[in-house]
């Protein structure tokens, strides 16, 4: 179990991520190929991403290269995720070509101890061999989860629009409490189960949280606590939307056609439960449900539940279109 310990400073310095983790996401959804674990819940990408790689030199350079370095294990390497991520992939990769050597043979040793990596591994303590490694990662990204961009942050965003409401409603204890199934917030401590039993003080550093697309039941932490601290903690995924599985949205987006839908898919700019759009537009719960319905089987809006309250937010792609105005006409 891992028990993350919080003073009254670090209960100020909660910061939950608004957008995917660009490397965050390419460690777990490398876990994701090497396990079924999740396969269900992220079968559509599964299928695509072995189309992908098969019989490509990125597939074998995934096989030969990512897996061994980054293991579904108890143990990888601090390195390959840091903090500058959260600036985007290019900063990410810079910061992992810029780790100090010794901070990399403490690493890979530890890689090498409880894995048993091959010995290729300790070479990355040479520069030009960590620009290779960041080169793969760049290309697996661009290559299977890019892709996936517009889904992960319609994810995130629905579940920070329901961790922030919690957090104004409740407080700090809105925020932590139900992050995971495996998650429990006993003040001021939040246990976590884990693949190893260890305590972690913030100490008044605060403490990252980040929601992840591809992470699976279990959240996850750095390993050297001195580094800033950050969780990653698993998205709950449904049943995918209609628009997240079909190559063309336009019979559902002509639904869209209409004063009330329009009003609806305007009204959830900034999310809302269902009774809450049900009078904002002047119409029962039932009929507000009909129009959610059809707006996230369109792929515009995604749905979470929020305790006892069913939460709609904007997609990407919702958000995008109702910026152009064509909503906005209709009404």
């Amino acid at each position: 179990m891992l028990r993350i310990h919080f003073t009254p400073a670090d209960l100020t310095r909660v910061r939950l991520h608004t957008e995917p983790d660009p490397l965050w996401e390419v460690v777990c959804s490398l876990h994701r190929l090497q396990t079924t674990q999740g396969r269900r819940a992220h079968a559509d990408w599964h299928r695509a991403t072995r189309r992908v790689l098969a019989g490509t030199p990125l597939g074998k350079a995934v096989h030969q290269v990512l897996f061994p370095v980054l293991p579904r294990a108890a143990y990888f390497p601090d390195f390959l995720t840091p903090y500058e991520a959260v600036d985007g992939l290019s900063r990410g990769l810079a910061a992992v070509v810029d780790t100090p050597p010794e901070r990399i043979a403490h690493e890979t040793r530890t890689l090498r101890r409880v894995t048993g990596a091959p010995s290729w591994v300790a070479r990355l303590t040479e520069r030009p061999r960590r620009e290779e490694l960041a080169a793969v990662l760049r290309a697996y990204h661009e290559a299977v989860v890019a892709p996936y961009h517009d889904r992960m942050c319609a994810s995130v965003a629905g579940e920070w629009a329901v961790r922030a409401r919690l957090a104004l409603g409740v407080g700090v204890d809105g925020l932590l409490g139900g992050l995971s199934p495996t998650a429990r917030w006993r003040p001021p401590v939040l246990e976590v189960d884990y693949v190893a039993d260890r305590d972690l003080y913030l100490q008044g550093r605060g403490l990252r949280v980040i929601p992840s697309y591809f992470c699976w039941r279990t959240p996850i932490t750095l390993v050297d606590g001195t580094l800033p601290p950050v969780l990653v903690y698993p998205l709950q995924h449904g049943a995918p939307s209609r628009g997240e599985v079909t190559a063309t949205a336009s019979a559902p987006l002509a639904a869209l056609l209409g004063r009330t839908r329009a009003a609806a898919l305007q009204g959830l700019t900034a999310g809302a439960t269902t009774s809450e759009l049900a009078r904002a537009l002047g119409v029962s719960p039932a009929t507000a449900t009909h129009h959610t319905t059809v707006l996230r089987n369109a792929g515009l809006i995604t749905t979470r539940r929020a305790h006892n309250a069913v939460l709609h937010t904007l997609t990407p792609t919702g958000a995008a279109l109702l910026s152009s105005g064509t909503p906005r006409s209709g009404a």
